[in-house]
């Protein structure tokens, strides 16, 4: 469903405050372009039209994952096998597509190698990892780690995401699968393995997203997002537990970090009464919860964060955040009616 028709034959009931607790209303839908979302420091006001393209000739399914490329661009992922990448200015402007043969793109990471772009896509009905240029040239594909002995076949290898290291190294969130982590060196020879499918501290229920996290430059360490477990977890970058930091009623997606804050998309809330319940979640350099757009307002207790819930209905399950260098959201969403990403303007 386009945007525009979504927006058309939705409510403003259905807009404002959904049956949780204590919420009062900040918005005033006068007109809809109008709308400012998100807490304190962090707020935007919504974009629906960016991005909207011809869906007979650049269709999208689920939008997996969006980055943005050294040139400023905005790619997108699409597990739709017209045109699996989608390329924009920050205008919403299409470049280009590309990809035909990623069923079960997901996960999408930018990495630059002497001044050149890659990405890194995980498709987890291939249960590859491929790594490619920026104009679809493909470099490897990684198939699953039978090397380990976590897998008896590649059908129980889903892998959702990945993050690289500044020398090359990258890690695979195997999300959908078994539930580990495989570390490996530039050139895909594997060096680690940790985690697996349980509820102890250094498994996950859903190890859906990755990143490397280098903010304090004497101690890097990964995120890695348990997201049936409203978690996030911290490992060193050879796959020790070190912490978790909880998020009641938040199924968070990919930790993205831009400058010295960490942005999620929230795929739903927990303990909503609608299941495309989601919302945006942004950290400080604190890793405290500071700004929830289309959500109740964070608010920590002697017990900790109180359970979080979508106010707004805006996002349809979204899946993934680009922050652009304006301080700009970019919102891909999966299972929304085959829609193009949501702006989000920083005001």
């Amino acid at each position: 469903m386009q945007r525009r028709k979504f927006l058309k034959h939705t409510s403003l009931a259905s807009l404002g405050i959904l049956a949780c607790p204590s919420y009062s209303s900040a918005f005033s839908y006068n007109n809809y372009k109008d709308v400012i979302i998100g807490h304190n420091s962090h707020q935007y006001k919504v974009d629906l039209n960016w991005g909207n393209l011809n869906p007979l000739q650049t269709p999208v399914k689920d939008c997996h994952e969006i980055v943005q490329d050294s040139k400023g661009r905005i790619v997108l992922l699409t597990n739709h096998t017209k045109n699996n990448i989608i390329i924009y200015d920050k205008s919403g402007k299409f470049i280009t597509s590309w990809g035909t043969t990623y069923p079960g793109g997901h996960g999408l990471t930018l990495v630059k190698e002497n001044g050149e772009d890659f990405l890194l896509i995980t498709d987890y009905e291939r249960h590859q990892v491929i790594k490619t240029t920026i104009d679809g040239k493909v470099v490897f594909e990684l198939d699953y780690p039978a090397e380990t002995g976590h897998y008896e076949n590649k059908e129980a290898y889903k892998p959702t995401e990945t993050t690289v290291l500044e020398n090359g190294d990258f890690y695979v969130a195997d999300g959908y699968g078994n539930q580990f982590i495989t570390h490996y060196n530039h050139k895909g020879e594997l060096l680690n393995s940790f985690g697996g499918k349980g509820t102890e501290d250094h498994q996950f229920l859903n190890a859906h997203g990755i990143c490397y996290d280098n903010r304090d430059k004497n101690n890097p360490t990964l995120l890695i997002s348990a997201r049936e477990m409203n978690v996030l977890k911290r490992f060193s970058l050879d796959g020790k537990y070190v912490s978790s930091i909880k998020v009641p009623g938040a199924l968070i997606c990919r930790p993205v970090i831009h400058k010295n804050d960490i942005y999620f998309a929230v795929l739903k809330s927990k303990n909503a009464s609608n299941d495309d319940s989601g919302f945006l979640l942004i950290m400080n350099e604190k890793n405290e919860v500071v700004s929830c757009p289309g959500a109740t307002s964070p608010n920590y207790t002697n017990a900790g964060l109180e359970e979080l819930y979508q106010t707004v209905r805006l996002f349809q399950y979204p899946h993934d955040v680009c922050i652009d260098d304006d301080e700009n959201l970019y919102v891909a969403q999966w299972n929304s009616g085959q829609t193009y990403p949501i702006k989000l303007t920083r005001v």
